[in-house]
């Protein structure tokens, strides 16, 4: 099976939340159209008040005989009968075709619009610039749910396109990629896939497990290591681990590896403390290589929405924040934070996760992305 197709089957909450929100959007105003103006009548003529006094009346003449009747005219001022329902052809019948409904793409809509992007956590600003784009060339015009999912998923592969970049690998031995973020957010599992992903690469890797506070971390560690046949070097609970992560640097040379995953403990970004001592693992690696780490990776929960807005701000200020991971689209409604990250930050989305299986982190593919957001067939 495809990753898209994977993605796409395990995103249903939010592929299947924005599909049935846009398909409402347009089906509850498709078949409303202004109702004419239908005057009050006025009272009905009395013939005994109003008729004229006649004296004397003629004997009528023999009546002629009946023309065909016409087509009866309406009534001045009511509306016309309405037209038989349109209905398919044979070939609509046979083959199931039924039309699309169709609403016209106006300020109201344009405003539901923007609504129902801003509570898939696509933002207040990446929303108005998204359908604001998507009103260039259709405003007034009716439009189907399938084409504003259409057009939305193009609008979005655009903005997500320049940030769709792959790890970059470096010719420096060993190359340290420093994995940071906030507790739960994945990065444990996200270390052992790309581990497990470098080695099937034919590359040489070694994992330490700096978050010396949780045992059942480094726990975790060791078994995605054993599983992708890479050494996970430890210490003692409570250990420094920026001296860990120091060892491993030393350990990493001596042996020649490609690549150096260092985890790390998973802090609130408003626990000064713990960011401080961040910043100090910075530190103590650049002892040993005044380019490291090469790689500083921001794993991201997709289940924290717009909080991840706020982690970026603060990760990026302490360790200089290269490239982003997004884990947990498959347990979210609000997969559009990503395109809300990729529109304010710019920054490389490496991959991304939607399930806790090897093959459940990939490259990050906008276009693969979008399309399954929108709930879109591949």
């Amino acid at each position: 099976m495809s990753f898209f197709k994977k993605m796409r089957e395990k995103m249903f909450r939010s592929s299947d939340r924005l599909s049935e929100d846009l398909d409402a959007l347009v089906e509850d105003k498709a078949s409303e159209a202004p109702a004419p103006e239908v005057p009050t009548p006025g009272p009905l003529p009395d013939p005994e008040k109003d008729a004229p006094l006649i004296l004397d009346r003629p004997v009528p003449p023999a009546p002629a005989p009946a023309p065909t009747p016409a087509p009866a005219a309406p009534l001045p001022g009511l509306p016309p009968e309405p037209e038989p329902e349109r209905r398919p052809g044979l070939f609509g019948r046979m083959f199931g075709q039924t039309e699309e409904p169709r609403r016209i793409l106006d300020d109201a809509m344009l405003e539901s619009l923007e609504e129902v992007l801003i509570q898939a956590d696509m933002g207040v600003e990446t929303a108005l610039r998204v359908t604001a784009n998507i009103a260039e060339g259709r405003y007034g015009r009716r439009v189907s749910a399938r084409e504003i999912k259409e057009a939305l998923a193009a609008e979005i592969a655009r903005i997500l396109e320049p940030v769709a970049r792959p790890m970059p690998l470096y010719p420096s031995r060993p190359q340290v990629v420093l994995v940071v973020g906030v507790n739960g957010s994945g990065k444990t599992t996200t270390i052992g896939k790309l581990a497990s992903q470098f080695r099937a690469a034919g590359k040489s890797v070694v994992i330490a497990a700096g978050d010396t506070f949780r045992a059942a971390a480094v726990e975790q560690l060791q078994v995605w290591g054993r599983r992708a046949g890479v050494p996970v070097l430890t210490a003692p609970e409570g250990s420094d681990p920026a001296s860990l992560a120091f060892d491993a640097m030393t350990k990493a040379q001596a042996e020649g590896a490609d690549l150096l995953m260092i985890d790390t403990a998973g802090r609130l970004q408003n626990r000064a403390d713990l960011m401080e001592e961040l910043s100090k693992i910075v530190r103590v690696i650049r002892k040993k290589d005044p380019d490291a780490p090469h790689n500083t990776l921001l794993v991201l929960d997709a289940t924290t929405g717009q909080n991840a807005l706020n982690q970026v701000e603060i990760f990026r200020k302490l360790a200089d924040v290269s490239g982003l991971v997004m884990t947990k689209l498959d347990g979210t409604a609000k997969g559009g934070v990503l395109v809300a990250l990729a529109d304010r930050f710019g920054l490389p989305i490496h991959a991304i996760g939607v399930g806790e299986q090897i093959d459940d982190l990939a490259p990050f593919d906008p276009e693969e992305f979008a399309r399954a957001l929108m709930g879109l067939d591949d």
